[in-house]
């Protein structure tokens, strides 16, 4: 049996392969079929193409500065109930990117993440919440630089597609939730103009790899 890695990234490579068949043949992909809801006792594999952490903070009152982090890994684990579940994933905060390099070096330096020493961060939830067959919230504890808190991600959108290019069912959704980044020592600029508040949106879709 194929593990969960080796299916997500056969899936990035039959995407890959499909989208440049389509272009080729100038085609359109089927469209993906309804996929229900999350299957009771099943284990959902995250996607890292389809998965990221975004940030947003207000600069000096006039703006908002964003970022995106990219997800390394992580699991869905639907309780057989299928009622609740369990969710661990990776986050790779070494690559924070903004679309300003000189931005991006602060952000990994000892005054932010302190990537050198905290490459990655986690999330892990032992509470989700449904409404139905869609996911509502989601409890959980986010560490970062080493320090755990908790956080809680609100659904603005679900939902599970049969994908035409694997044949899989797919779940996911955009979550977001607000916090106060001097909980994880995050403390740079807060006297100076930039908020402590920060907004994070999270993108992400999951792959039922049994």
């Amino acid at each position: 049996m194929a593990t969960a890695k080796q299916l997500v990234a056969f899936a990035a490579l039959t995407t890959a392969a499909a989208l440049a068949a389509t272009q080729q043949a100038s085609e359109v992909l089927p469209p993906p079929r309804p996929g229900g809801g999350p299957v009771k006792g099943a284990t959902y594999a995250v996607d890292p193409d389809h998965t990221f952490v975004i940030y947003e903070i207000d600069h000096y009152g006039t703006t908002t500065n964003r970022g995106r982090f990219a997800v390394r890994d992580g699991t869905v684990r639907i309780d057989p109930s299928g009622t609740g579940g369990k969710i661990d994933i990776t986050v790779d905060v070494g690559s924070v990117s903004t679309g300003v390099e000189l931005l991006n070096r602060h952000l990994k330096s000892q005054e932010f993440f302190d990537v050198a020493r905290f490459p990655t961060g986690r999330f892990v939830s032992n509470r989700i919440v449904f409404n139905g067959d869609k996911v509502g919230t989601v409890e959980g504890t986010l560490t970062l630089m080493g320090q755990a808190r908790p956080v809680t991600l609100k659904a603005i959108r679900f939902n599970c597609y049969i994908s035409p290019l694997i044949d899989r069912q797919t779940c996911g959704g955009d979550f977001e939730t607000t916090v106060q980044r001097s909980q994880w020592g995050i403390t740079w600029g807060t006297t100076f103009g930039f908020e402590d508040k920060v907004r994070l949106l999270v993108q992400v879709e999951a792959i039922k790899t049994s």
